[in-house]
């Protein structure tokens, strides 16, 4: 029985590690490491991949490890269509913009079918069966270690092109899926949030992050504010063409409209409410660099993103006693299901909750 650790390849951002559940010191020691985080699905720790962090698990754990490489992940080939796969990708196309696909999903679509007509490139399309197609997605499983998300992604680019371009029936091409995963969303705590949105000495900086978790705004949807989305007369921020092509209104925090005063007095933006140095709208890049530099200076938990404001913003109103249909408006969510996640992750406390073994002894039911 022994500790692994994963030799990181130079890319890497993390160090991994294993450590078998009955070592409890071994596993006391990497918590006490300022990066750690433990991924439950693949039952690893791991820490920031640095020198010092890597010199520092070899000596802690000095005579019980042994080190591995990191398994390099294969690389799909670079190749050319033929003229038939290359006229079936300009029909899927034309037929993504006829239907105002957004950008993201014609290009996600377009790769993933690229991959697929090459790999049936010798064969009528048309004439594939379903246990064909579930044998290609189970070829770039095993043989590019795809996950569950790409994965995903092939299939409904896949079900497009049948369903939608070439007009097949829906029933015949109902492809097996992946197991869905129930990940709980990451949160941040009210005094990290404060910490990490307050750190900015930029004040557009400082403002893009108030408006992301005083709105539980999504990255597209805080580069895509306009100056005259924020109804300060009406108290709320209104959310134009969101996911789904959905218009929404959300909470305009009093705090944010403040600071959102201020910031415009000094940048006084002429159209986007955020705008970049050549006048445009804010890169999402940006927003992310932001978020990734003050959860840095504020040691914020490293796996957080930009997004996970978002998450903070719905568990806190929880938290605090709000409705949660109320929250599934705010956060523009079409069934109550995906709201109902955050009632998983609220914090529990002593304070919030009851224990039932504490209840039974000061209610005088059992003696100690």
């Amino acid at each position: 029985m022994s500790i692994i650790i994963y030799t990181p390849m130079h890319n890497s951002k993390r160090i991994k590690v294993f450590i078998p559940y009955e070592m409890e010191q071994e596993r006391v020691m990497i918590k006490n490491m300022a990066s750690r985080f433990y991924h439950y699905s693949q039952r690893l720790w791991s820490v920031l991949n640095t020198k010092e962090n890597f010199d520092l698990l070899k000596t802690i754990f000095k005579g019980k490890f042994k080190l591995v490489s990191e398994e390099v992940q294969p690389k799909i080939p670079m190749f050319t269509l033929n003229e038939k796969s290359i006229l079936a990708l300009c029909d899927v196309e034309q037929k993504l913009i006829l239907k105002a696909y957004s950008p993201n999903t014609l290009k996600t679509y377009k790769a993933e079918l690229t991959f697929f007509f090459k790999y049936f490139e010798n064969f009528e399309l048309r004439n594939i069966t379903k246990e064909q197609i579930e044998s290609y997605v189970f070829y770039m499983i095993t043989k590019y270690k795809i996950g569950e998300s790409k994965q995903n992604c092939a299939i409904n680019a896949i079900k497009f092109y049948y369903e939608h371009v070439l007009g097949m029936p829906r029933e015949y091409y109902n492809i097996q899926r992946p197991k869905k995963s129930h990940m709980l969303p990451n949160t941040l705590s009210t005094q990290e949030v404060y910490k990490l949105i307050n750190k900015p000495n930029n004040i557009k900086h400082k403002a893009i992050l108030h408006a992301i978790y005083s709105g539980g705004l999504r990255l597209s949807e805080v580069i895509n504010l306009r100056v005259c989305d924020i109804r300060s007369a009406d108290g709320y921020i209104f959310i134009k063409g969101a996911k789904g092509k959905k218009d929404r209104h959300t909470l305009l925090s009093q705090i944010f409209l403040e600071l959102l005063r201020d910031y415009y007095k000094k940048h006084k933006p002429s159209y986007w409410l955020f705008e970049g140095q050549d006048g445009g709208k804010y890169s999402a890049a940006s927003v992310q660099a932001i978020f990734r530099d003050a959860q840095i200076k504020t040691g914020a938990n490293p796996w957080s993103t930009p997004h996970t404001l978002r998450h903070s913003f719905a568990t806190h109103m929880l938290e605090g006693g709000e409705n949660l249909r109320n929250i599934q408006v705010l956060l523009g969510h079409e069934s109550t299901k995906t709201t109902e996640i955050y009632t998983h992750v609220i914090n529990v406390s002593n304070q919030k909750i009851r224990n039932p073994l504490d209840m039974m002894i000061q209610n005088g039911t059992f003696k100690t």
